[in-house]
């Protein structure tokens, strides 16, 4: 199931989105990174967000079980560093736990957010398996590409 988040959800939605980095950014991030950016930091961060009721680009949750086993965000495309947005929509962030990959969670995350039309998004490169899920949401690289603050590099995928 669907659905928006409520303030509830914050400490699964930080588990989550915990464990999808530790998982999807294990070989791109020091070891000293996971001293600081902890479950218990994310979830007083998921918290406050879901707290301070900012509608726009409110997170989406997919229930599976009576446990959030994903979530994702969209909202106004961002710039980012030297990029002006390309599209007016950005996919801020979809996250599904490992267990939960192929389970048409992540499909039906994006479906909430972003259910059609033009938009953007920025994904790890590499970072393999993401990339071919947007690939098969008509996602593509455009050739920008940045390095974040936590030294990843980001490519910048589109959607017609």
């Amino acid at each position: 199931m669907i659905r928006d988040a409520i303030v509830g959800d914050a400490a699964q939605v930080a588990v989550v989105h915990h464990s999808t980095w530790r998982h999807a950014y294990a070989d791109l991030l020091p070891e000293e990174h996971w001293l600081t950016d902890t479950v218990e930091r994310r979830a007083q961060r998921w918290t406050a967000r879901l707290e301070n009721g900012e509608r726009e680009g409110w997170p989406v949750v997919a229930e599976v079980g009576g446990g959030v086993a994903g979530f994702a965000q969209a909202g106004q495309a961002r710039a980012r560093q030297d990029f002006a947005p390309v599209h007016d929509q950005e996919l801020w962030s979809l996250y599904v736990l490992p267990a939960h990959h192929g389970s048409g969670a992540g499909a039906a995350l994006l479906d909430a957010v972003l259910s059609f039309g033009a938009a953007q998004l920025w994904v790890a490169d590499p970072n393999p398996r993401a990339q071919a899920f947007y690939r098969k949401h008509g996602f593509r690289p455009d050739g920008a590409r940045f390095v974040d603050r936590d030294a990843i590099t980001e490519i910048r995928m589109v959607r017609p």
